[in-house]
């Protein structure tokens, strides 16, 4: 049985926890015949190497960036398989590179193309744990790359897959999946199971316990996940396809994610193609849009609004100054977007009521609204953005 382990950088972040994940690794072995072992950087190494970028340059070459973010993951597997070897295991380090994982040409955001896993899977026949350094890859002419924040699990999934493992468990400093935030609302409740379309959601609306690409990934290649707590035993949460779990909740969760931006392009001219003319340049710069509302038309102009994440601002206002026959750009950073999460959405009506009328008689003022079979999503003020959450949770009855 093969199974791939992922471990981030809380559960890396020093020589003692490296020493406990070895062993837990070991202990890991007993039961499964093939381990594969994606690190992410020690702790908070990788905001520590953006520091320094950016104490030269506040706009750092990417390429230059990869780099240098690189090196985090490069040095956690390394040590790792240095602290197995010490304790009789037999271990090898990989980079992305040595692992097969080759992708496109954007840094610091990549995309994988492919994997050829014949190195790994030459070590694994030598009783090899092999250690990967997550996060990272190689483009097609040889350059490093990485794959955003949170690639790690990416990788993890994505080795997962290409090596057809039984399944891939995901360590971090938390028990599992929680309906919301346990920081921001103590009496969140840890998700035994959740579907990969609930988890899609979650992750992709702000929920951090697991990288949005590597839960779309997981659920295209049918991989069953789990999360578990790097410093317990306890049991995690499983997230697997929604026919295997037998009790579907109305709501599964509400995820809040700060780092949102809304532009207001006001008077641009009404005709067919207008919109994609200029959702065309924003995903040619490799922007990820998210919300979008458009009004209606009126004397030959509309206004369309839409949302994304707040780094990618400034990249977004260049692209639009290059857009023909729009009137002014309007961007307010002080927006969050709240989303509850359930596959029982599908078949309760009165959902979208109940949490506008919570937020209602908490006098929070909604200032976009997104549907999706199994979704919905406001954006509000950032100073209201916890009080929202924090509504929604008990309107759902999601406590302990």
């Amino acid at each position: 049985m093969l199974v791939v382990q992922k471990f981030g950088g809380t559960s890396m972040g020093g020589c003692v926890r490296i020493q406990a994940v070895a062993q837990r690794i070991i202990e890991s072995k007993k039961i499964f015949e093939d381990m594969v072992v994606v690190v992410s950087a020690m702790g908070d190494s990788t905001d520590e190497f953006l520091d320094l970028a950016h104490h030269f340059s506040n706009k750092p070459n990417r390429r230059e960036l990869d780099r240098l973010l690189s090196s985090g993951e490069s040095i956690a597997s390394a040590l790792l398989a240095i602290a197995l070897e010490s304790l009789g295991q037999k271990a090898c380090s990989l980079s992305g590179r040595e692992a097969g994982i080759v992708t496109d040409a954007h840094y610091t955001r990549a995309q994988i193309l492919q994997i050829d896993p014949t190195k790994i899977k030459d070590l694994l026949a030598q009783n090899f744990v092999v250690v990967v350094a997550g996060f990272q890859g190689v483009s097609a002419n040889g350059e490093i790359t990485t794959l955003g924040r949170g690639g790690s699990d990416l990788s993890a999934v994505a080795l997962a897959g290409a090596l057809r493992a039984h399944l891939c468990e995901i360590y971090t400093d938390v028990d599992g999946i929680y309906t919301t935030d346990p920081r921001l609302v103590p009496e969140a409740r840890k998700i035994d199971e959740i579907s990969y379309d609930e988890m899609l959601e979650l992750a992709s609306m702000g929920a951090k316990v697991l990288f949005n690409r590597s839960v779309e990934l997981a659920k295209k290649y049918n991989i069953p996940l789990i999360t578990r707590n790097s410093f317990s035993h306890n049991e995690g949460t499983r997230i697997t396809s929604e026919e295997q779990i037998l009790e579907k909740p109305i709501v599964s969760g509400i995820a809040l994610d700060k780092n949102q931006a809304r532009v207001n392009i006001i008077d641009a001219c009404d005709y067919p193609g207008i919109a994609g003319e200029i959702f065309g340049l924003l995903a040619e710069a490799n922007l990820n849009i998210d919300m979008i509302v458009q009004t209606i038309g009126k004397n030959g102009k509309t206004n369309i609004n839409f949302t994304l994440p707040e780094e990618d601002l400034e990249v977004c206002q260049q692209v639009l100054k290059n857009v023909r026959d729009i009137g002014s750009v309007e961007c307010d950073r002080q927006v969050a977007k709240v989303s509850v999460v359930g596959v029982g959405m599908r078949s309760h009506s009165g959902i979208a009521s109940a949490a506008f009328k919570a937020l209602a008689r908490e006098n929070i003022n909604i200032l976009m609204i997104s549907t999706s079979e199994i979704k919905i999503s406001v954006v509000v003020d950032v100073g209201l953005a916890e009080l929202a959450l924090k509504t929604l949770h008990a309107a759902f009855k999601l406590e302990l």
